[in-house]
């Protein structure tokens, strides 16, 4: 079991910049961690993953180019750093954590254990 927890959201203008952070309960070494996205009306979508090591993140098309994933395993955090924000970014945005996936993380929503309890970013125009 591991507890997730979110933070760093919050109302921001298109072009801007947001990090996210997602602090754990115990750590996360054998952990893959995701970043997962749901805005009204839609289903949760993958964002960003990164397996335990960092050295294998995937990125949703939407997101490359303008979002990074990182995690510090010293912290048992891992962040999303989101840049050249646009409206269609407007979500709910959740970290997970799936303990089969840490050497090859998946993309799908399904395949993690664990979730926080997400932050909601709003990209105003």
């Amino acid at each position: 079991q591991v507890q997730l927890a979110e933070s760093g959201g919050g109302l921001v203008q298109a072009g801007g910049s947001l990090r996210l952070s997602c602090a754990a309960s115990r750590r996360t070494t054998r952990d893959a961690m995701g970043w997962f996205r749901q805005a009204p009306g839609k289903e949760r979508e993958f964002v960003a993953v990164i397996n335990w090591s960092g050295g294998r993140t995937y990125y949703a098309d939407f997101a490359k180019g303008r979002f990074t994933i990182a995690r510090d395993n010293a912290k048992n955090t891992a962040y999303l750093q989101m840049n050249s924000l646009v409206p269609e970014d407007t979500a709910v945005y959740s970290c997970a954590a799936d303990p089969r996936g840490w050497l090859v993380p998946s993309t799908e929503v399904e395949k993690y254990n664990y979730w926080g309890q997400g932050t909601q970013v709003t990209v105003s125009s």
